[in-house]
């Protein structure tokens, strides 16, 4: 998005930490699966797999946390405003049977210790049981990659979200757009904070918007591939020099397909729950980003930031009631 700001100020370097995702032996078991196996998990869970495999580059989140715009919920840079755009996207059942009997509790928190997840797809695969071991290959994936957190375990959050996905067919890209917001606004208000959300697509999403390829991808990953070499740059000398007439604003494969959450009822901005917080963000800026005009500033009430965490905070008891009723 264009802007009127004046000489470019220096920046405030803050300190962060990436949290790596280990996929190592997530990888080992996806070689179990022979090419109809593969099929099958992207016929349930679509591309989740492939965003899991993808290469992160830490150099690039870590440039890119220095550009977040905590008021405007966007990453502000020398002369534009990119924000990370909500879409909705379809999603498929999925099967669960045995999760809730795996589930523990320790000091109060509900989770599923990783080793015993990794364990189970193993015996699965020795007996032949492919569907029961895409399931729970797909909820390692959730715990681990979509809504990483506690080293070592798939805690309640992560569950939650992969019983969404089952029970009711909530897609769960809203949750990790909110935990994304919600990862950077902790960044503001502690330096050296660790940077703890679904890196690969946030990754995904900075390589297509900074680097244009030829062809018509039919999606943001296979965009990313054509994109991939390009993605090796120097992130931090890249993003310092930046203008938004090199920006590719628009993916192709969005073109007539893209949904922006615009509304909801009678908040003055977008309010998206995510697996810690609920957190708004400004449509406004994300209307302009898709193409649309914008007939001057956003009012002040528009760009209010709100934000709460934990669904003991009155707030965050209120939100939670709205989603239960589909607000």
């Amino acid at each position: 998005m264009g802007s009127n700001q004046g000489p470019l100020l220096k920046k405030r370097f803050y300190q962060v930490k990436i949290k790596s995702l280990e996929v190592a032996s997530l990888q080992e078991l996806g070689q179990l699966m022979d090419q109809l196996q593969h099929q099958a998990f992207r016929k349930a869970y679509e591309k989740i797999w492939d965003l899991a495999m993808i290469e992160v580059s830490v150099e690039a989140i870590a440039s890119l946390t220095q550009y977040y715009n905590q008021p405007l919920r966007c990453f502000t840079f020398r002369d534009f405003q990119l924000v990370p755009i909500a879409r909705i996207a379809k999603v498929v059942r999925i099967w669960a049977q045995e999760l809730d009997r795996e589930k523990q509790n320790r000091n109060g928190i509900v989770e599923i210790p990783r080793k015993h997840l990794e364990e189970k797809p193993k015996a699965l695969a020795d007996q032949g049981e492919w569907a029961s071991f895409i399931d729970v290959l797909a909820l390692l994936v959730f715990g681990f990659v979509l809504f990483t957190n506690v080293d070592g375990i798939v805690d309640l959050a992560a569950i939650d979200a992969f019983l969404a996905y089952h029970h009711s067919m909530e897609s769960p890209i809203i949750a990790i757009l909110a935990d994304a917001y919600d990862t950077f606004d902790r960044r503001c208000e502690k330096s050296g904070a660790r940077i703890v959300c679904c890196t690969p697509a946030l990754y995904v999403w900075l390589v297509l918007h900074f680097f244009r390829h030829e062809g018509r991808p039919v999606c943001p990953i296979q965009g990313h591939r054509l994109c991939a070499e390009k993605g090796k740059e120097n992130w931090e000398q890249l993003l310092a020099s930046v203008v938004g007439g090199s920006i590719n604003w628009f993916p192709q494969w969005k073109e007539g397909r893209a949904t922006v959450l615009s509304s909801c009822e009678g908040f003055s901005n977008v309010p998206l729950m995510g697996t810690r917080a609920c957190i708004n963000y400004n449509p406004v800026l994300a209307i302009r980003q898709l193409g649309y005009p914008m007939r001057g500033a956003p009012s002040e009430e528009s760009i209010t930031p709100f934000i709460a965490r934990g669904f003991r905070d009155p707030m965050g008891g209120y939100f939670k009631e709205s989603a239960r009723r589909g607000a």
